[in-house]
């Protein structure tokens, strides 16, 4: 059984990096989203996993927050939602020959932990992409996850949903983790619930909702896990 997941990781990484290819050649002769949307299309189809989506999407939502366990999951976002996003990721990440382009074409906005030039950065650039109508798409996490329990929420999206006093939208995501995980070069397909909870208008009078929000999306998790049997 592990060889097949392994084989099956080998393959459906392949395909992942066949469509970062094809957003790159996509997109002198396609408009913003179709390129991304086109690609994340094509590493579903072809990995065979599926959505269940669970609660409502808000169509007004301006940024959307989300865990993050798998590189798998921007891709199960982007197919899941019809809005032109605009993904928040570390500077490093755009320094990636071929990945950073594949980001960058988009006006995926690029930030610098620990660093207030970068935050002034992050937060025009914010601007600029609400302005355009599209959505801001963020993993508070900052980074991946390992267990299933949510790791501390940065600063930034609070920072920049505060300023902007923006409409945000907590995502769930449910255990991508056990379906494609990059250090244990396994892939298993599967049907991932993706939550949509209640957006809220950012408060910065409350200076504890992010970590507040934190507990709720945990605590959507845990439920989600102990409810469901396929997941024991």
């Amino acid at each position: 059984m592990k060889i097949l997941s392994h084989i099956s990781w080998f393959l459906s990484t392949t395909i992942m990096f066949t469509a970062i290819a094809l957003s790159i050649l996509l997109f002198p002769f396609l408009p913003r989203p179709y390129p991304r949307k086109i690609s994340t299309w094509f590493i579903r189809l072809t990995t065979f996993f599926s959505t269940e989506i669970i609660g409502q999407e808000d169509p007004e939502a301006q940024m959307f927050l989300i865990n993050h366990q798998s590189d798998l999951d921007i891709g199960v976002l982007e197919t899941s939602t019809k809005k032109d996003l605009a993904w928040v990721a570390k500077k490093a990440l755009f320094d990636v020959p071929f990945l950073g382009l594949a980001m960058s074409l988009p006006e995926d906005i690029e930030i610098e932990r620990e660093s207030k030039t970068s935050l002034i950065k992050l937060l025009r650039a914010t601007k600029d992409r609400i302005e355009k109508k599209r959505t801001i798409a963020m993993f508070p996490e900052g980074t991946r996850s390992k267990n299933g329990r949510m790791l501390h929420f940065k600063s930034g999206a609070k920072f920049v949903a505060d300023k902007y006093i923006l409409k945000v939208q907590p995502i769930v995501l449910i255990d991508t983790l056990s379906c494609y995980d990059i250090k244990k070069f396994l892939y298993v397909p599967k049907t991932i619930k993706v939550i949509y909870m209640d957006s809220f208008i950012a408060d910065k009078s409350d200076p504890e909702w992010l970590n507040k929000l934190k507990d709720k999306m945990q605590k959507v998790y845990d439920d989600e896990l102990a409810n469901d049997f396929s997941y024991r």
